[in-house]
């Protein structure tokens, strides 16, 4: 994993605290110093109201304090902030063990004024990233050594701001015998070209299409693994659907399937490693029997949209399916919708239901949205953080069945090709910087390095 990017719980921090060899008394100085330091470094000298709480964070409110008295800001410690120009939020961290009130979050989101917060907004529960009662809403939240799950997962990365992670002195091997089990998503590396290669050593990906009227999310899954870099991409279907599909596409190749058993009977063909199925594929028995073929075909299976629903009115025998062969890589990828219509939505936090639904079903979970969740049965979790609101697009998750399921077909580990299709899928949208985009445009720039 890359290192720097692991998100550890507010207990895992504490702990690093304590084992680091450094004083507490010379971490608070550093903190506070270093707060200061990122304000002077976003805002000119003003009137500063630092609202300080009984804890370490109040401390560290107060070092930042007095740097800045140092360097010439009028800076008081009061719970007055009707003329502050800047709030220094020192109040509670992420240990806070109750709810936080409604009315100071609103008073000091009515001040009108800039808002720091040091470690994680007051009221922001550091591990799941979800308010306790009500939480400030900070403009720049600076905390230390590591970051927290709440700082990714929303709505704590909206509450959070901009976040800077400052070093204090501790050094990262205090993380060797931590259990850490959670990262931010980051840049992946991906399969490397061989001078001797073909296009068999980079994989054959098969996508199942929906019927004539229905093809158009299974055609952006296959473009999307072929431009990933699968060295052969089949789409099957029958007759009257693949003709739509061989006006639109050329390099993508098409196989007539009417039935489950020419399915078995294509899929008895070893060189198909990676099957996605799901999109725009139909809800029904059908598309059941389908996913149970390609689950014991033994390849590789990216199961979304209508596969999840489909099997959803059983989802025990679904699972049963996936763990009969537990080496071979599963991959469910839905969104809150679908999720719910096959997993227990019970935990609060996105980031332990992932989890538990991975635990549970045997299969790598990706649960979609702002804060992508990629979660594998043994525990190990990601957050992906780089993906811009324009991802919320028709096409757009149809497009990320299709990098996973060709990363998959060119031999990449199950878990790191699902945090790299999210990642990828993330960074392509981002090309187009703020302006709209179809998930059309989107597979123009997936795997662009500029």
């Amino acid at each position: 994993m890359t290192a720097g990017t692991e998100l550890l719980t507010p207990q895992q921090l504490q702990q690093v605290d304590d084992t680091c060899g450094i004083p507490l008394i010379t971490l608070i100085e550093r903190a506070g110093q270093a707060v200061a330091e990122e304000i002077v470094r976003r805002y000119g000298a003003c009137k500063t109201v630092v609202l300080c709480g009984p804890g370490n964070k109040g401390r560290d409110g107060a070092v930042a304090a007095r740097h800045l008295q140092t360097w010439g800001w009028t800076v008081s410690k009061s719970d007055d902030i009707s003329d502050a120009e800047l709030i220094i939020d020192a109040l509670y961290g992420s240990g806070l063990n109750r709810e936080f009130p409604q009315n100071l979050a609103d008073e000091i989101y009515c001040a009108g004024v800039p808002v720091i917060s040091i470690d994680v907004p007051s009221g922001l529960n550091g591990l799941t990233g979800q308010p306790r009662g009500a939480s400030v809403k900070a403009d720049l939240t600076v905390t230390f050594f590591r970051k927290k799950p709440g700082h990714v997962l929303l709505p704590g990365r909206t509450l959070c701001g901009e976040v800077v992670v400052r070093d204090i002195g501790i050094q990262a091997w205090v993380l060797d015998h931590k259990d850490i089990t959670v990262w931010e998503n980051a840049k992946p590396e991906l399969p490397t070209l061989v001078v001797e290669g073909h296009k068999y050593r980079r994989g054959h990906a098969l996508i199942i299409s929906g019927g004539k009227f229905q093809t158009g999310a299974s055609r952006l899954a296959a473009s999307a693994a072929l431009k990933i870099g699968a060295g052969l991409v089949t789409i099957t279907g029958t007759a009257d659907a693949l003709l739509v599909h061989a006006s639109h596409l050329t390099a993508v190749m098409m196989a007539e399937i009417k039935t489950t058993d020419q399915l078995v009977n294509l899929l008895e063909d070893k060189r198909i490693n990676a099957v996605c199925v799901g999109p725009a594929a139909g809800v029904g028995p059908k598309t059941a029997k389908n996913v149970m073929a390609i689950l014991q075909s033994g390849a590789a299976a990216v199961l979304d949209a209508d596969a999840i629903t489909s099997c959803s009115t059983n989802a025990k025998l679904l699972f049963s399916w996936i763990r009969s062969l537990p080496n071979r890589t599963v991959i469910l990828t839905p969104h809150e919708g679908e999720f719910a219509r096959i997993f227990d939505n019970t935990p609060v936090s996105k980031l332990e239901r992932a989890r538990a639904a991975a635990k549970l079903s045997g299969a790598i979970i990706i649960l979609k949205g702002a804060d992508t969740v990629i979660a594998h049965p043994d525990g190990r979790a990601k957050i992906n953080t780089n993906a811009p609101p324009g991802l919320a697009t028709a096409g757009s998750g149809d497009v990320l069945s299709g990098i996973v399921t060709g990363l998959l077909a060119q031999g990449m580990n199950g878990f790191e090709a699902a945090c790299a299709a999210v990642w990828l899928h993330g960074d392509a949208a981002q090309k187009f910087e703020g302006s709209t985009f179809t998930a059309e445009d989107l597979l123009t720039k997936i795997g662009q390095t500029q």
